[in-house]
């Protein structure tokens, strides 16, 4: 049975998107069977991955609203050995097509539940906002939320919405709903403005936010544009070993054994 995890942040350009790729990315490095959910109509997930949303025939959209089975959605890259169930422009209107409809709020749930077995790791990766899609992926969460969080002073604010919102899942979804850390990012360790952040974040977040630091990087913002991860784009670099870093966190606190010899 696969660990499922939300990637969650109402604020947009924290890195979200990025730490959804580059994340998944390392864990299929590290041998697990991964797959992700681009549950954002903008489907920056989508084409990170080389894939033009315009060709994408059916995939979120489609899930939820019972159009078609997740798992003949699902588009597989074998050098990455990473999957996705894409995005496209329709699911721009999916959230007022469900209002409507009955158990709008586990409709994701729902639908990924055929596929749980087959992976290791589902990544969902949400849009910048707090409406229906995100409360869908909050829902599928079953084994918590991963939160991004930008080195800045405004991010505790956001976060503090956010943490309201969970609650709410909590109280009337979904009562089992955790956060399983949240992921410092766009850190640079030259400005105290960095420094100060992660230690307030930390303050509030006891125990709760995850050792590796994501730095700002030139080659984390160009890798997208190439259609890859930082793990393909450039290994060698601070950001890429960063998001290794992230992955060998999370698989320890999974419990999980990291294979003594890395996958190339």
């Amino acid at each position: 049975m696969a660990n499922i995890y939300t990637l969650v942040n109402q604020k947009g350009g924290v890195g979200k998107t990025t730490t959804a790729i580059n994340l998944g990315a390392y864990l299929a490095y590290f041998g697990q069977r991964v797959l992700l959910i681009d549950l954002d109509p903008q489907a920056n997930a989508t084409s990170c991955l080389g894939i033009d949303r315009k060709t994408v025939k059916t995939g979120t959209y489609e899930a939820l609203l019972g159009q078609a089975q997740a798992g003949s959605s699902i588009l597989h890259n074998p050098r990455l050995r990473l999957s996705i169930l894409p995005s496209s422009q329709a699911l721009a209107g999916a959230e007022i097509e469900l209002v409507n409809e009955m158990a709008r709020e586990t409709r994701l749930r729902t639908a990924l539940s055929a596929v749980t077995t087959r992976y290791d790791y589902i990544l969902i990766d949400c849009p910048p906002s707090l409406g229906l899609l995100t409360v869908n992926g909050l829902v599928a969460a079953q084994n918590g939320v991963i939160i991004p969080v930008q080195c800045e002073y405004l991010a505790l604010e956001g976060i503090g919405h956010l943490n309201n919102t969970i609650q709410r899942v909590r109280a009337h979804l979904f009562p089992e709903l955790k956060i399983r850390g949240l992921v410092m990012t766009m850190y640079d360790a030259r400005t105290r403005l960095s420094l100060d952040v992660v230690d307030e974040v930390r303050r509030y977040f006891p125990n709760q936010v995850f050792n590796a630091l994501i730095p700002r990087s030139i080659r984390l913002a160009e890798a997208p544009s190439h259609g890859q991860p930082i793990s393909m784009y450039a290994p060698t670099t601070t950001g890429a070993e960063a998001y290794k870093a992230l992955a060998r966190e999370l698989l320890e606190g999974d419990g999980i054994k990291i294979p003594a010899v890395e996958a190339v």
